[in-house]
């Protein structure tokens, strides 16, 4: 299967196409159309430029949102890496179906739909509302093996794949991408600390609230699983086996599945940059249809950003996880489309139009 996985991969990533010149140029004539100073909302414009593109059509739409929740556990929090056990994670799981975690809270708001989806939790989950793309009970230790193989590394990233292209048939216009998974900022540091090529204690943080004798825990933990494994940067697909977790590898195929499938997936914290910085790796062109939301707390955020090439909106040192940064993204969006779709022209109100100069 796995090599069967890897062609289906490399055929669908092939589908992907650069954004639609055409329809960003026409989103920014209409931009300097509207009655207000020439980019006069900043990098709301580019963005909306950027989903036209993506959309391909100068009168894009973000109509019907939704966050899409991988939930996964991760066997090194064997090592002592994290302050609570696993246990935590399907509770939280069960929560998002329940409708009662932080960012069902703030999804509420701007009408957005939460969708969880057990993609490795270590329990089983009865949660009606739970999606059921699970690929095992949770990964290995990877201080001692490797997280997962190859195979489920490629299964976990088709689920995503797939996932995407269900939603956008079903009529959603953006997705925010979210993750619950007790040590996934242990894994996701790991995965950094190989493919920016720097040693794990520039990228490797106290997650949720480690002590300095938990951090340099975590930090060992990194080193060693890094000197075990010996993943190679040019290798992702190894590397997310290596040191992993399904919640990154279902990520990362939602990623590419937007890029697939033409539809915005919206970055959160930490652990959503580093699936961006695999399919990144794995189809270049991914990163035309991710957009950045906030800049969290953890060291490695900056660096991730910086490879990638996006610049965050959003500086409140955010560390919560769950989607909710990428949620909050979204009302700000929804105010600078309402002015892109709403506002009168310089036309309307007999005004000359401002000039590039």
């Amino acid at each position: 299967m796995e090599e069967y996985y890897q062609r289906q991969l490399d055929c669908l990533c092939g589908q992907v196409r650069p954004l639609s010149e055409e329809a960003k140029e026409a989103s920014v004539c209409h931009w300097d159309g509207i009655a207000k100073p020439l980019n006069g909302l900043g990098r709301f414009e580019t963005i909306l430029t950027q989903i036209a593109g993506i959309q391909r059509t100068e009168n894009l739409s973000l109509d019907r949102k939704a966050v899409v929740v991988f939930c996964a556990d991760n066997g090194v929090v064997e090592e002592g890496v994290s302050q609570t056990d696993s246990s935590v994670t399907a509770i939280v799981t069960e929560n998002f179906a329940r409708g009662i975690a932080s960012v069902n809270r703030m999804a509420s708001t701007v009408g957005a739909e939460v969708l969880p989806v057990d993609i490795g939790v270590a329990g089983e989950l009865h949660e009606p509302g739970i999606r059921n793309m699970k690929v095992d009970f949770g990964t290995k230790n990877f201080c001692r093996e490797m997280a997962m193989t190859r195979e489920q590394a490629l299964e976990a990233i088709h689920n995503g794949i797939a996932l995407a292209g269900e939603l956008k048939d079903a009529g959603y216009d953006i997705l925010a991408v979210g993750e619950m998974g007790i040590g996934n900022t242990t894994t996701s540091s790991a995965i950094a600390s190989v493919l920016l090529d720097v040693d794990p204690e520039a990228v490797t943080g106290k997650g949720a609230g480690l002590s300095d004798e938990g951090l340099t825990r975590k930090i060992d933990a990194i080193r060693r699983g890094i000197a075990l494994h010996h993943p190679a940067a040019d290798d992702p697909i190894g590397v997310l086996a290596s040191l992993g977790g399904f919640d990154i590898a279902g990520m990362t195929g939602l990623m590419l599945g937007g890029a697939i499938s033409r539809i915005p997936v919206v970055l959160d914290g930490i652990i959503s940059e580093v699936a961006g910085l695999l399919a990144m790796a794995i189809c270049p062109q991914t990163v035309s249809y991710l957009i950045p939301s906030h800049l969290g707390k953890e060291p490695a955020c900056a660096q991730i950003y910086e490879r990638l090439h996006l610049e965050p909106v959003i500086h409140g040192n955010l560390a919560l996880g769950e989607g909710t940064g990428a949620v909050m993204l979204f009302p700000l969006l929804d105010m600078a489309w309402e002015v892109y779709k709403e506002n009168s022209t310089f036309e309307d109100i007999h005004v000359k139009a401002y000039e590039k100069l």
